[in-house]
């Protein structure tokens, strides 16, 4: 009888639905996860920089909306740009944001994200407001960081970050769309971010 009981039990608990996570909740733990994978292999000064390239090369195609926010940089320009143009971009936006922030984690001296609230922007979308606290910092101040974040089912990915109000998304839209208009073509902007890759890739 006993036995019987026990068996029931159990056959309820894995039986019972699996719980609906909240847009809030999955977004707040996809940002700490994302934090926590960061530190723990990006910091080590030791790695050889190559290591810690691919590391974040990883990091960066599995938590954020790589061609979505590289299509949108680029603008208008997309439309007109050739599909050859818009593979190298893509290939080049990649290498350009890696090279780029991989060794701004060699500066870490333990700072911590502190996420403030999560508002939804509707029902797959929504900004984690979070601090970066930084305890060795000469003024101490933390710094405001925002992650726009979309989910896919159960799949979530950050759409941009904005750091002291400033959207690296639109950034780096301006940039491009300046480098546009001088050099009077995609292919120029191309051009611009090969040299600035290797420039970036000899660090």
């Amino acid at each position: 009888m006993k036995r019987t009981c026990v068996a029931v039990i159990l056959l309820c608990l894995f039986s019972l639905p699996a719980v609906a996570v909240s847009l809030e909740e999955g977004s707040q733990t996809f940002i700490r996860t994302l934090e926590r994978v960061a530190v723990e292999s990006l910091t080590d000064a030791t790695k050889p920089r190559a290591e810690r390239v691919e590391a974040f090369r990883k990091l960066f195609n599995e938590n954020f909306a790589v061609e979505a926010i590289g299509r949108w940089t680029l603008g208008r320009n997309w439309r007109q740009a050739t599909a050859e143009e818009k593979r190298e971009f893509l290939d080049l936006f990649e290498d350009l944001m890696v090279s780029t922030y991989v060794d701004r984690f060699e500066q870490f001296s333990g700072e911590q994200l502190n996420i403030v609230k999560t508002v939804p922007v509707d029902d797959n979308r929504a900004t984690v407001y979070t601090e970066l606290l930084r305890p060795n910092a000469a003024d101490g101040e933390p710094i405001s960081v925002l992650w726009r974040v979309g989910r896919q089912g159960d799949i979530y990915k950050v759409l941009d970050v904005v750091v002291e109000g400033a959207s690296m998304s639109i950034t780096l839209q301006r940039e491009f769309t300046s480098i546009i208009r001088n050099t009077g073509s995609v292919g120029g902007l191309l051009e611009e971010l090969r040299k600035k890759n290797a420039e970036l890739g000899k660090s």
